[in-house]
């Protein structure tokens, strides 16, 4: 397998795992405007004997009252349902994290399954003073991470998500 950045020449194979891992075509839109209106983006595939089997995309959020500090939201990530629980959404997720220290990201936060990304080292995101900004989300599964440990200490908020998010 084999973990690189998105090329244009992958957005219709994207747009395609996209649909056959999430219901609707919710997820498939926010990558498409993600890609277009969101700077900077982290954008890899998975490749597994040239087809592409996973994808995961990061996108910068704001803090209320700290819009400087430099914070990722990850958000989606896919792998084909035939190629689950293989070990490519780790993979995918451990170079996203990687690629998000390498361009001087502090922070990342998620909305996802409690039991599954404490194991990349995600806690609550109550435990940093981070705010979900989604209603109805149980607190457990709203989550954030120091990339820099301590980065959190000083900052605390609402998260915000590019308009993308709620233009869907």
């Amino acid at each position: 397998m084999k973990i690189r950045t998105e090329k244009e020449s992958d957005f219709v194979a994207v747009n395609d795992l996209l649909l056959a891992t999430f219901e609707g075509e919710g997820e498939a839109k926010l990558v498409s405007a993600l890609r277009e209106k969101a700077s900077p983006i982290i954008s890899l595939v998975a490749e597994l004997h040239d087809e592409i089997v996973g994808h995961i995309m990061f996108s910068p959020v704001k803090i209320t009252g700290h819009e400087d500090f430099k914070i990722m939201g990850l958000a989606p990530v896919s792998v084909l349902p035939e190629h689950q629980n293989k070990g490519i959404g780790a993979a995918l997720i451990n170079e996203g994290l990687n690629k998000c220290r390498e361009l001087g990201f502090l922070a990342v936060v998620l909305l996802g399954h409690a039991a599954y990304y404490p194991r990349f080292g995600f806690k609550q995101s109550t435990k940093f003073g981070l705010i979900c900004p989604f209603d109805g989300v149980p607190p457990e599964c709203y989550m954030a991470m120091e990339l820099i440990p301590g980065s959190l200490n000083e900052v605390s908020g609402q998260i915000h998500y590019h308009p993308a998010f709620s233009e869907l």
